[in-house]
């Protein structure tokens, strides 16, 4: 598969969103508070997608027993297991105040428990949660009901409670099954281990299993990185997902435990970027875009296929364009033209709760503009490829005209080969799907506007 020039490395070796959401997190405001949040979920209910779109759920566990250097998630480290019992009771609350507000009933396609380590908690606790998730909202036949699984903390008879409950896809965080690397960034589990565990995931009937690998950690290089590709391909997931490691200590503590001399180098990166590209290719797996891979029978590939692919705060989904509630700790959601995240600490999350209030503080209300590009920006980062007229038809303006700047950058991407401009349309090149997040931020107002990029990871 073709790479990007080594010409163009040292030009796009810079940082910039992943574009899970446009506007990105970091413009949500504290003006926008819980009264916004709720007056989205009323024109919601009072609305005709209340009942054609089902919901997406979205519950963040924030406990983990050990940390991981890496990680730049919310999260909580604590061996107490007993803080989990009220921690659901909390949850229990957030969604008795959305059900209050919605109705109780309302169609799910879509659960994700993320974390944090989501099997933090016990059989009994997960019961307990999907009992009362079941309660408030009704989980439609057909939906994807996945849970992101730390393999030290699982077995075979612990997946069996998974499926018991509801369960049809798995995500296990293997990042390298190199040793060293996994010293470097104090996450220790043997490569047999997550081979047993996929082998009874399948023999249990999981729909999907996912592994998340990281490139870019301390210690790697493209030879130790190819090892691990080698076993990936033979431990065959259904999906992939391919992270390019963010260095942002001054952002996230642990990351201070990183030696950054251990950290491979922009050209290190792009050759374990280009082995992963050529070897999943090699095995057979479908490249959905950026970070993504599946086999061609998996359901996103097929969504891929279909043109129904999508991008929302979990990465590429198979689900339609559907309103997300975030439950939890720091969980973002998405209601209308909206946005909400609610409070980042156990502390504030739970005295707002407390005091009978929606743990929203903060958000953003999307504007026509922002909603216009975040069309565009989709459309880049999930078919590749995009034509004037469907956005001219949808927002009523002239593309040409409205995107004048634009468009100028965007020749400028094609005389480098990521693009190619036409009449009526562009679309990403194979070498442009290497850097398809430079090709989006073409079109973010907002970055353009503030080039303050350091608070994003490197695009490569």
């Amino acid at each position: 598969m073709t790479v990007v020039s080594p010409e163009l490395l040292p030009r796009y070796d810079i940082s910039g969103p992943r574009y899970t959401s446009y506007p990105t997190a970091d413009r949500f405001v504290e003006a926008f508070t819980a009264t916004d949040y709720l007056q989205a979920l009323d024109h919601r209910s009072g609305g005709a997608s209340a009942l054609s779109q089902p919901l997406s759920v979205y519950v963040h566990v924030p406990f983990c027993e050990s940390l991981c250097y890496y990680c730049a998630c919310n999260k909580i480290i604590t061996k107490h297991h007993e803080r989990a019992s009220g921690y659901l009771r909390y949850l229990t609350r957030e969604v008795e105040l959305h059900t209050e507000r919605m109705g109780i009933g309302q169609a799910v396609s879509q659960l994700h428990l993320g974390g944090g380590t989501p099997t933090f908690l016990n059989d009994a606790e997960l019961a307990e949660l999907m009992a009362m998730l079941r309660r408030n909202f009704q989980l439609v036949p057909g939906g994807e009901y996945s849970i992101e699984v730390d393999p030290r903390t699982v077995d075979g008879t612990r997946l069996k409670a998974l499926a018991a409950l509801g369960f049809n896809r798995l995500s296990f965080g293997v990042q390298d099954f190199d040793t060293d690397v996994q010293k470097a960034v104090h996450r220790i589990q043997p490569a047999e281990q997550v081979f047993e565990l996929v082998r009874q995931a399948r023999e249990i009937g999981f729909e999907s299993t996912n592994v998340d690998l990281i490139y870019g950690l301390p210690k790697q290089t493209p030879e130790t990185f190819a090892r691990t590709l080698e076993q990936v391909c033979e431990l065959r997931p259904d999906r992939i997902a391919l992270y390019a490691y963010a260095h942002l200590p001054e952002r996230f503590k642990p990351q201070r435990r990183i030696i950054s001399a251990d950290l491979p180098m922009g050209a290190a990166k792009l050759a374990m970027l280009a082995q992963s590209m050529a070897s999943f290719d090699k095995a057979g797996y479908d490249y959905i875009g950026m970070d993504h891979f599946a086999l061609p029978n998996d359901a996103l590939s097929i969504a891929k296929r279909q043109g129904r692919l999508h991008r929302n705060f979990q990465g590429y989904s198979t689900q339609s364009d559907c309103d997300l509630i975030g439950l939890g700790v720091s969980a973002i959601g998405r209601i209308g033209a909206t946005y909400s995240q609610n409070a980042k600490t156990m502390e504030e999350y739970c005295d707002h709760l407390d005091q009978g209030r929606l743990p929203v503080v903060r958000g953003l209300a999307l504007s026509r503009d922002d909603l216009a590009r975040r069309a565009v920006i989709m459309a880049i980062m999930c078919q590749g490829q995009l034509e004037f007229e469907s956005i001219e038809s949808a927002w009523l303006i002239d593309f040409k005209a409205y995107f004048a700047n634009e468009l100028v950058k965007l020749s400028e991407l094609e005389d480098q080969g990521l693009v190619v401009l036409e009449d009526k349309g562009f679309h990403v090149t194979e070498s442009g799907w290497f850097l398809v997040r430079a090709i989006a931020m073409v079109f973010d107002k907002y970055l353009q506007a503030d080039r303050n990029r350091a608070k994003f990871s490197r695009i490569i």
